[in-house]
């Protein structure tokens, strides 16, 4: 942990009552220390950076005004809530963060009361605050609702539904839109805080409920008025849409000037109704790498704290990786192949794609939901599209995976990344229910790769079925397998058989494979690559079935509904009776914590397939040496 003598503010500072004692005159050289703090501790942790950074004034000005955590303050996604978590009385805590039993990555109801919601996923924070101030209304209870959400999560659609409902019902709500995808701008000046302060005061809101009662009675001056008012904001600030849905727009103001937004926050918090704070910050404020590429130092790993040079992973080239490679070599040889993200591009392997390709791709900011019916759109009329998605923010779109795609059997290719345990992001990015909840929609193929060349090949696969279909992989690495790059088409339904042993064979679906081998050499069991959830290959399961008294399904995914289920109902349905264990993810949501870590304490590896072996056979179990079959 950084050495906190250097930062004699911070440190008296354990929660937000010890903030608000300090004199005003205090907060910015607070802000100078947690802004250094933070940069301390995530180069020794790693973590989400820029956003933190670009928040650190408007965290101290929240917990400042606002009588937290009595007042609700709900933080959209949550990658800007370290500076908030340092002030809530978790500064000494920070050295554990996204590690086993240490602080989450995200606001977690459960880690502290200042967490007023949980959160991973954007653009929820108006809907859950609006809640939260319809609580308080319906109880007859004075509490502010505060939802502060970044200008890309307000690009979802969730956004604004909430602001729709909230304007219709008039809640005592405060919304802050932090603006942080622009620099400040040349109105973000002397005049736009003058402004600021005007109309969030008590004056400029007592003469226009006033004006409004007088003038109500006069519905042509009234209607006069009115428009006269939004015409002279509307040549100031950017609030005429939010004005329209029915909030009090104030700003843009500069969200790194503490006096000027303690000054807002203030008049604010004594106002009634819905109110709309527009504030711009910058990401990666205060440190320069992050400042010039705020994007890079989104998510860190540990680096170097004066110079921000990230510290080396090593390995190999990850899936995410090996997706975009196929992904810019498949569309050099077909011009119908269009890629679509909604708004992980980074993330999800699209920048050489994207710079290669502009034209056919489309990062649509976070919209999930449109995605997918804009992929639908597109194969109607003869395109190819490929949707790169996360495994949880494709649960988003599921209505839409079924209704615009699946109903109509439409040749739209589902690239699943983060399928599986993600590690240090914890149960909000873990993709644990994918294979369960694609696996019961009809018309759908869906493929695991066993390693980074059979990804490549099932990619290619997907693409070439005149339907819909899913490659689902993990994060990270994959066991370091040669890459083809020649491409072929997979038997669609067909797995492979990798080793031949005796009494146990382990059905192994995508990344659990290399553990189902290893093990396999110890007890001498009979592996087969599944390759294919659905259609499941039906053959090899009877077949294997018929050969050996124990069947063991082993996968990265909810044993309820998953690949395992799949394998049992085959068998159901074939009369067929054989001892059988499914392993996989447990019916709870498993924390943060390595990945490898994480899966030991599932029985996901290799010595945990060894204990159901012996467990069932005893130590007993023959022992020869591995035989490996049509391995790459």
């Amino acid at each position: 942990m950084p050495d906190q003598n250097h930062c004699p503010l911070l440190k008296t500072i354990n929660s937000p009552e010890d903030l608000r004692r300090l004199p005003e005159s205090q907060l910015v050289p607070l802000a100078e220390e947690l802004r250094s703090f933070l940069i301390q501790t995530l180069s020794r942790t790693g973590g989400h950076l820029s956003a933190g950074l670009g928040t650190v004034e408007l965290t101290i000005a929240l917990h400042y005004v606002f009588n937290t955590p009595e007042d609700r303050l709900v933080w959209d996604v949550g990658h800007q809530t370290y500076p908030h978590k340092i002030l809530t009385g978790r500064r000494e805590q920070m050295g554990t963060l996204r590690k086993k039993d240490g602080l989450a990555g995200f606001p977690k109801r459960g880690e502290s009361p200042y967490d007023t919601f949980g959160v991973g996923h954007s653009s929820t924070s108006i809907s859950a605050a609006l809640g939260m101030a319809l609580a308080a209304r319906q109880q007859g209870i004075d509490r502010k609702a505060v939802a502060i959400i970044g200008d890309g999560a307000m690009t979802a659609g969730m956004a604004f539904e909430a602001l729709n409902h909230a304007g219709d019902i008039s809640p005592d709500l405060l919304v802050i839109l932090n603006d942080n995808d622009m620099s400040i701008s040349p109105n973000v000046g002397g005049l736009s805080h003058y402004l600021a302060r005007v109309l969030s005061g008590k004056l400029y809101s007592t003469v226009r409920e006033g004006s409004k009662k007088v003038l109500g009675v006069m519905p042509p001056v009234w209607e006069l008025a009115r428009r006269a008012e939004e015409h002279v904001k509307g040549m100031i600030v950017p609030g005429t849409l939010f004005e329209e849905m029915g909030f009090n727009y104030i700003g843009p103001i500069d969200g790194h000037d503490l006096p000027n937004l303690v000054k807002t926050l203030t008049n604010l918090r004594s106002l009634k109704g819905p109110q709309f704070l527009h504030v711009v910050t910058k990401k990666g404020k205060g440190y320069t790498p992050a400042e010039k590429n705020p994007c890079a130092y989104h998510g860190v790993p540990p680096f170097e704290p004066e110079t921000g040079e990230m510290l080396p992973s090593g390995g190999g080239p990850t899936y995410t990786q090996v997706f975009g490679e196929w992904l810019c070599d498949m569309a050099a040889l077909d011009e119908r192949l269009v890629g679509i993200t909604p708004a992980m591009r980074e993330g999800s392997g699209l920048v050489e794609f994207s710079q290669r390709y502009p034209a056919r791709y489309f990062d649509v900011a976070i919209a999930e939901q449109h995605s997918v019916t804009l992929a639908a759109g597109l194969a109607c009329d003869g395109m190819r599209p490929v949707v790169a998605i996360y495994s949880t923010f494709l649960q988003r779109a599921y209505d839409q995976l079924i209704h615009d795609v699946a109903i109509q059997n439409l040749p739209v290719l589902f690239a699943i990344d983060r399928g599986g345990l993600v590690g240090p992001d914890g149960p909000t990015h873990a993709g644990s229910f994918d294979l369960s909840f694609l696996r019961c929609i009809p018309n759908m193929v869906i493929m695991a790769p066993a390693d980074e060349n059979e990804c490549r090949q099932m990619l290619y696969t997907g693409f070439r079925h005149n339907g819909p279909a899913a490659v689902r992989y993990p994060r990270g690495a994959g066991p370091g397998v040669a890459i083809q790059k020649e491409m072929s088409v997979l038997p669609i339904g067909k797995a492979e058989l990798r080793r031949q042993g005796c009494k146990t064979a382990i059905l192994a679906f995508g990344s659990m494979v290399t553990a189902a081998l290893d093990a396999a050499g110890q007890i001498d069991a009979t592996v087969a690559n599944m390759r294919f959830v659905k259609p499941l290959d039906e053959g090899m399961v009877l077949r294997l079935a018929s050969e050996h008294e124990l069947l063991i399904t082993i996968e990265e995914n909810a044993v309820m509904g998953g690949a395992g289920g799949a394998v049992n109902e085959c068998l159901a349905a074939h009369g067929v009776q054989r001892s059988i264990v499914n392993l996989g993810l447990p019916d709870s949501f498993i924390e943060q914590g390595a990945r490898e870590q994480l899966l030991a304490e599932c029985g996901l590896d290799s010595n945990g397939i060894i204990h159901t072996v012996t467990r069932h056979f005893g130590e007993g179990a023959c022992q020869t040496a591995p035989i490996r079959l049509n391995s790459y």
